[in-house]
């Protein structure tokens, strides 16, 4: 089986397993993984909720998109980026141009479940974690639809098959 070696960029909400599965589909392609939210932190040499504390949201998306900027520029590799990163379009353009997007979605209550312990999301930092998370479906649903080529339930599949899903339609997509 030949592989391309056009990039793989995966969106969807956070929690729905983004670096998770970016990781396995790297070593199964054998490229380079990116996760662009902790390439923001090596960067800046500080975590994303100071930048949030520091630069609000509207900083830590100008840095976001720089980084996208750059990593999209790589040729082979797989990018898992933050669940906001759709927002701005010139991203959604970036990811769309250079790559295979594919789309990762999630239940809220999988998402909730997988994010709990997890107090490096600022977006969670809320009297109800599944109402905001709720509301982001609801904000972001169109945006990742629009840009991907390829969308995944991963609420309820074990890693390895959609890993394996996204392999057949990455072969199929070229």
């Amino acid at each position: 089986m030949t592989m391309q070696t056009e990039n793989i960029y995966l969106v969807g909400l956070m929690g729905a397993g983004k670096t998770t599965i970016g990781r396995q589909l790297a070593k199964a392609l054998q490229l380079p993984f990116y996760d662009s939210d902790k390439a923001i932190e090596e960067q800046t040499g500080v975590d994303i909720p100071t930048i949030f504390e520091y630069e609000g949201e509207k900083g830590f998306r100008d840095r976001e998109q720089n980084m996208i900027e750059e990593l999209t520029k790589i040729d082979g590799i797989v990018l898992a980026t933050g669940g906001g990163a759709i927002l701005r379009e010139d991203n959604r353009k970036e990811l769309k141009a250079n790559g295979f997007v594919v789309y990762l979605q999630c239940s809220v209550d999988k998402i909730l479940q997988r994010t709990k312990r997890d107090s490096q999301r600022p977006l969670l930092n809320t009297d109800s974690p599944r109402e905001r998370i709720e509301t982001l479906f609801k904000e972001r649903e169109a945006f990742y639809l629009s840009c991907a080529d390829f969308k995944i339930e991963t609420s309820s599949m074990q890693s390895k098959a959609v890993v394996q899903n996204i392999l057949d339609a990455y072969e199929d997509f070229y």
